[in-house]
């Protein structure tokens, strides 16, 4: 096993059980998020694995940050406003790998991961929040 296969691996782990640890622990927002970006995962991992088709991973992206998109308006949240980017940036990747006909390398491979490990963080640090939050004001009305 080469590094970089256990490095995707540990990737698509942290990845599932973020979006696990939003449907969860989430609010409203992180849940509606993590299942969104649980399905894009699934998609993806699929195409990955199964299709083959770049055309596939484009459609998806962009069919997740067009989920994504009123969910931002609605809670103005700024996690969401970061994964917003983030899909607009592998939006972009995609894009121009597809355009220009290059064959998906190292660098996308690397690209495409550390922006999926980006929208990840950001989802954990959405749902840790929303969920301290809750705590925070439970404790808060059981000790009034």
């Amino acid at each position: 096993m080469t590094a970089a296969y256990l490095l995707a691996t540990l990737l698509l782990v942290f990845a599932a059980a973020t979006c696990l640890f939003g449907l969860v622990k989430g609010g409203a927002a992180e849940r509606f998020g993590a299942g969104v970006i649980l399905a894009n995962l699934l998609v993806g991992v699929l195409n990955g694995w199964v299709i083959h088709q770049p055309l596939l991973s484009l459609a998806v992206n962009g069919l997740t940050a067009l989920l994504l998109l009123p969910l931002t308006v609605y809670y103005a949240s700024f996690w969401l406003g970061g994964v917003m980017l983030l899909y607009g940036l592998l939006f972009t990747l995609h894009a121009y790998y597809t355009v220009v006909g290059r064959p998906q390398d190292d660098l996308f491979a690397n690209l495409n991961n550390l922006n999926f490990f980006a929208v990840s963080l950001c989802l954990l640090s959405g749902t840790a929040l929303a969920w301290r939050r809750r705590r925070r004001a439970a404790a808060s009305a059981a000790a009034d």
